[in-house]
C-alpha cells in the first residue's frame, strides 16, 4: 500500500560534510572538493525532491506512523545529496537514527532505515535521470 503523505521539504545542501564522512568517495582522490551542492539543492527544490519522493511512496512499507517519527526527529532534513566527482553521479547520505527515534521505532527502526536509503536511492536516480540530464 502507497504511503499518502505530502512531502516534507527538501533537505539543505548548504551545510558540506567533510570528504572523510563519505564511504563512497575515495578520499586520496584528486577530484577537487566540487559536490555541486547549490545546484542539487536548487533542483531539489524545482520538483526532483517531490518528483523522487512521490515516486518512492508508491513503495514502500513506512507507515504513517512511522513517517511522523522521522518527521518529528527531522530525519529527512538531515539526509544529503553531492555530486561524486569521479562516478560522475550523485551521491547520497542518510543519517544515523539517533536514540529516541530508534526508541520511538522500537523493532521496526532497521526497516526505517531501509526506507531511508530507498528514498535518497530513488531521489538520487531522479536527480540524475531527470534533471542533471537537462543540464549537460
Amino acid at each position: 500500500m502507497a504511503l499518502d503523505v505530502s512531502p516534507p521539504d527538501p533537505p539543505s545542501l548548504t551545510d558540506p560534510q567533510s570528504r572523510e564522512r563519505y564511504e563512497a568517495i575515495d578520499v586520496d582522490e584528486d577530484a577537487g572538493d566540487d559536490y555541486r551542492r547549490d545546484e542539487l539543492e536548487a533542483m531539489l527544490a524545482d520538483g526532483a525532491w517531490a518528483d523522487g519522493f512521490e515516486e518512492w511512496t508508491t513503495g514502500t512499507g513506512l507507515t504513517e506512523s512511522e513517517f511522523e517519527v522521522l518527521v518529528r526527529h527531522g530525519l529527512f532534513d538531515q539526509l544529503d545529496f553531492y555530486w561524486h566527482p569521479a562516478d560522475r553521479a550523485v551521491g547520497y547520505r542518510v543519517p544515523d537514527l539517533s536514540d529516541d527515534a530508534r526508541e520511538a521505532l522500537a523493532s521496526d527502526a532497521a526497516e526505517v532505515e531501509s526506507e531511508l536509503e530507498s528514498l535518497c536511492r530513488v531521489v538520487s536516480e531522479t536527480l540524475e535521470n531527470d534533471y542533471l540530464l537537462r543540464d549537460e
